[in-house]
């Protein structure tokens, strides 16, 4: 396999896409998003663990009572965890109409926006679910990945470095600055951010598979490598060198042969 990769035909290809994190063949799959909010369980009962039973349970809960916020936003939260995005913005868009004022349900709306890629309208209602004078950092850093994906990568920087200030070294946000770097082909600044990231002991898979891919990107394969099977088990390690072959390779890809930009990861900040 080759050991150098071309950047700017993988940056120039299309805008980076946004994607819920998902497994594959035992890996994290690289996604641009990071949650704003933990998991809500109405009533303070426990939330069941399963997504798609989540989503049976409070879909019974909602129907019954579809004006109620908590179930609204607890159902809400199982639909994207199940990968239900549309369903999720709409009846989280319903639950704002119903519930204007509600920070946590607009937080978790822009999150759902956010997701099926209305970054501008994900970015004005996120904006709605906190204010300058008690800003929260978790949505300061949703609203730059927001701002990323709409090119705007300078503003976008502005808001990290806001929740920095508020959450030094948090991973998820570093993580998110670096792929900032990433995007606007600054690899070096790119792996500066990641690294502190993932020295973190708070740093999650996504936060390596994002490390791995920027040294990737800069043609260490080898130490890519070793960087996203790091302390992993052997079926995790191999399928995640897989995955790092694969977005690599498909850089490589003859031209006018599909190509897959890939889709940033960020650790959830939760």
């Amino acid at each position: 396999m080759r050991q150098r990769f071309s950047l700017a035909r993988l940056l120039a290809s299309t805008s980076l896409v946004a994607a819920l994190a998902a497994g594959l063949g035992g890996c994290t799959a690289m996604s641009k998003l990071s949650d704003a909010t933990g998991s809500v369980a109405p009533r303070a009962e426990a939330a069941p663990t399963d997504p798609a039973r989540a989503v049976e349970a409070y879909g019974e809960r909602y129907r019954a009572n579809p004006k109620d916020a908590d179930v609204a936003l607890a159902y809400g939260q199982a639909l994207r965890a199940n990968g239900q995005r549309a369903q999720a913005a709409a009846v989280l868009e319903q639950a704002t109409i119903a519930h204007p004022g509600n920070k946590a349900l607009l937080a978790q709306y822009g999150r759902a926006l956010a997701d099926n890629g209305n970054f501008q309208q994900a970015f004005d209602v996120l904006s709605k679910a906190h204010s300058p004078d008690n800003p929260d950092w978790r949505l300061l850093s949703v609203q730059g990945t927001a701002l990323d994906q709409m090119g705007r990568h300078e503003e976008a920087r502005s808001y990290y470095a806001a929740a920095l200030k508020i959450a030094p070294g948090d991973p998820g946000v570093l993580s998110n600055l670096g792929l900032s770097y990433m995007l606007s082909k600054d690899l070096p600044k790119a792996e500066e951010a990641l690294r502190q990231a993932y020295a973190s002991p708070r740093a999650s898979a996504r936060v390596r598979q994002n490390l791995g891919l920027v040294v990737g990107l800069q043609g260490r394969f080898a130490e890519a490598e070793t960087i996203v099977k790091a302390d992993l088990p052997p079926d995790q390690a191999a399928a995640n060198v897989a995955y790092l072959k694969d977005m690599l390779n498909r850089n490589e890809a003859p031209r006018g042969a599909a190509k897959r930009t890939p889709v940033a990861s960020l650790s959830q900040p939760d």
